[in-house]
Parts: C-alpha cells; sequence; structure tokens
C-alpha cells in the first residue's frame, strides 16, 4: 500500500512539474547585450511608419523584458497596431521582433505573452514615432 501511494504522490508531482514548465514563461532574450545589435528600426502599422531606433541600450532594456509562453499563431485573427522591430545583428543576422499584444512574434513564429513588458515595447515604439515627428 506504501509503494502505491508513493507512486501516485511521484505521478501527482511530475503532472505538477509539466505544468509548471508549460505554464512559466520564458525569456528569449534575457542574455542580449546593446553590443549584440548594430542597428535597428521599428515600422509602427498603422500609420505604417518606419523609424529608426537610436538608443539601442534602452531598447535592450525593453526586449530582456519580454516573457513568452506558448506558441499560438492566432495573432492573424487580430486586429490592432504592431511594433515589427527589425535588429541587424553584430554577426550580421537579422530579427524581427513584432510586438503585437497579447502575441510577440519572433522571427515569424507567434506565442503569447506577459501583457506589461509587450505593452511597454509598443508604447516604446510610439515614443520614437512621436519623436521623429
Amino acid at each position: 500500500m506504501k509503494k502505491k501511494r508513493w507512486l501516485v504522490l511521484l505521478f501527482c508531482l511530475a503532472v505538477l512539474c509539466a505544468v509548471w514548465f508549460a505554464c512559466c514563461g520564458r525569456r528569449p532574450y534575457k542574455d542580449l547585450q546593446p553590443s549584440d545589435i548594430v542597428s535597428a528600426t521599428v515600422r509602427l502599422s498603422p500609420p505604417d511608419k518606419t523609424v529608426p531606433v537610436t538608443d539601442i541600450p534602452e531598447l535592450t532594456g525593453y526586449l530582456r523584458q519580454i516573457v513568452i509562453y506558448r506558441r499560438d499563431n492566432s495573432h492573424t485573427a487580430y486586429a490592432g497596431q504592431a511594433a515589427v522591430f527589425t535588429l541587424t545583428m553584430a554577426d550580421g543576422s537579422q530579427e524581427e521582433i513584432v510586438a503585437y499584444n497579447p502575441f510577440v512574434i519572433l522571427n515569424g513564429t507567434g506565442y503569447r505573452t506577459q501583457y506589461a513588458p509587450c505593452e511597454e515595447l509598443n508604447r516604446y515604439a510610439n515614443r520614437l514615432l512621436e519623436e521623429a515627428g
């Protein structure tokens, strides 16, 4: 009987761990450094305008806070403003990060995201547009 109780307990613990890992997000850019980015632009749609990002350390700070959860490409059924950040990395590659709450789209793959960091990134993009005139 004791053995059966331990097996049930271990099974419950395994299920809880699986749920925890599935629900807890990850931060894909947590280790990003300003020196990793050579240049960046942001396109806001609407109004479909592109502006350069001049303060790379500030952008890096926002990107480090992004938390993603499960993949979810249902963002195509939503309407709203998208802030598309295009980063040219020091290694020559390009990253495309779309802030589209409640989604973040990383290089074409949509993910559910934590609301506040994504909203901050979107506000930052709108502020850059306002400053550009």
